[in-house]
């Protein structure tokens, strides 16, 4: 079925993947994605964990109206959703090969 020492080859190819996940796991925890809104008025971070870390407002914000700060606070923080989820993918198809792509990564 398999050539000579392909078995143990496929093993080797699966612990070494196996390895690269591991180690991307690690690097995603330590992403930070960034969003802002208002010309930088609004500032949110989040880490690979899709934790938020930081939300920074600008005392100016405050004189608008509340439904404004709502939309501003909303817009930068799917803006960072978007850069961590994107900085995921790619720390994770790095280490994959691209293998899989797409796939969202939902454990991590």
């Amino acid at each position: 079925m398999f050539p000579k020492g392909g078995m143990g080859n496929l093993m080797k190819q699966a612990k070494e993947m196996q390895s690269k996940m591991a180690k991307a796991k690690e690097e995603v925890k330590r992403l930070e994605g960034k969003g802002s809104a208002g010309g930088g008025l609004i500032k949110i971070c989040i880490n690979g964990k899709r934790e938020l870390t930081s939300v920074e407002i600008d005392d100016e914000v405050l004189n608008e109206e509340k439904d404004i700060v709502e939309d501003l606070i909303l817009v930068a923080t799917n803006q960072a959703i978007s850069d961590i989820n994107k900085k995921i993918e790619d720390t994770m198809n790095a280490a994959t090969g691209g293998m899989l792509g797409g796939s969202g990564f939902p454990g991590i």
